[in-house]
């Protein structure tokens, strides 16, 4: 268990270095002059030349990314060019939106994914089952961004039920105290019983937090169906059934149980997908977060938080690589 994991380990670490390198390497090669953007539009030439020293552009490739390197490893992501602030900084600021928002979305993912699921396989190849495997492909498949703009036509253009974007609605900021601890607005308001704050945001995330949560419904059920239905055909549930015990006992205590191995697999990576899936979500509900980060850094090519929020990204999926194959490697089949 102990060299596997190590090995796994060791793959994330050259995984990330690649990915540290690509990027490093593109946005240096994109036509842009960072040195005018640090000074501002209205900035002599003696000011963009001594920004460049500054930078540190004037030095060559190999030692600019000998420089980013040695930063990166004491936590330095250097600083932006649009805002002049550290880039971690900016990223402690926004992250707790977006986790927020991956948290939500995850947690209605999994909880819909294993329902559908379930009835898919109880009612195998009847209409119900069809229906499920239909809603399933189709959340996988179909454009969360297109979904988000339908949403919002519905529910807030048709039905006027719940607000087009943000995370807090104005009255709300003016009026009322913001509770700040950990940066997420759902857990801050219902831990300091702020009943006010704390429903305003809950209709705010809804939209959005289900659109992020399609991807994973659909990864979900079709998982669960799938190994609750190889499960089935097992011989202690045929046991289960020869005792007498209701199919609803059968399905939820003895084949779900035994499923959640492989579905907690695909769990782990529906979360990195998720927290990449977000920037665009994020874009199109105005949700202050990374992805709302993201976007202006693109924008403005803004490149030391283009390359931060790439590296954070990288360094969440390789981890959360990392705890699947460590559920996988609970089966001592696949460590050998």
């Amino acid at each position: 268990m102990r060299i596997f994991i190590i090995k796994r380990l060791l793959l994330g670490l050259l995984v990330l270095f690649g990915v540290i390198s690509v990027t490093f390497v593109i946005v240096r090669v994109i036509p842009s002059d960072p040195a005018a953007q640090w000074v501002g539009p209205r900035a002599t030439i003696e000011q963009i030349e001594a920004a460049r020293v500054e930078l540190g552009l004037n030095d060559s490739f190999f030692v600019q990314y000998g420089n980013f390197v040695a930063d990166l490893a004491q936590g330095d992501l250097g600083k932006s060019i649009r805002t002049h602030q550290p880039v971690m900084t900016e990223l402690k600021a926004f992250l707790p939106a977006t986790l927020e928002l991956v948290f939500l979305s995850t947690f209605i993912g999994v909880f819909l994914g294993l329902y559908l699921g379930v009835v898919s396989a109880r009612r195998k190849d009847q209409w119900v089952d069809h229906l499920c495997r239909f809603f399933s492909v189709a959340t996988v498949s179909i454009p969360a961004f297109w979904i988000g703009l339908l949403l919002q036509y519905v529910f807030y253009g048709t039905l006027d039920w719940l607000p087009l974007g943000e995370r807090l609605s104005m009255n709300v900021k003016l009026f009322h105290e913001i509770p700040d601890i950990t940066g997420m607005l759902l857990f801050d308001s219902l831990i300091t019983w702020n009943l006010v704050v704390f429903w305003d945001a809950l209709k705010h995330i809804l939209l959005p937090g289900f659109v992020m949560a399609l991807f994973p419904i659909g990864l979900v059920a079709r998982m669960t169906r799938s190994a609750l239905l190889e499960i089935l055909n097992e011989d202690y549930i045929k046991a289960a059934r020869s005792y007498g015990l209701s199919e609803r006992i059968i399905m939820w205590s003895y084949a779900l149980k035994n499923s959640l191995g492989p579905t907690a697999t695909v769990v782990t990576l529906a979360i990195g997908y998720t927290l990449v899936n977000t920037f665009l979500i994020e874009s199109i509900f105005s949700w202050p977060g990374i992805g709302n980060y993201i976007a202006s850094a693109v924008v403005s090519l803004d490149y030391p938080a283009i390359m931060g929020v790439t590296i954070f990204s990288a360094v969440s999926y390789v981890f959360l690589n990392l705890a699947a194959d460590m559920i996988i490697a609970l089966d001592p089949q696949v460590r050998t």
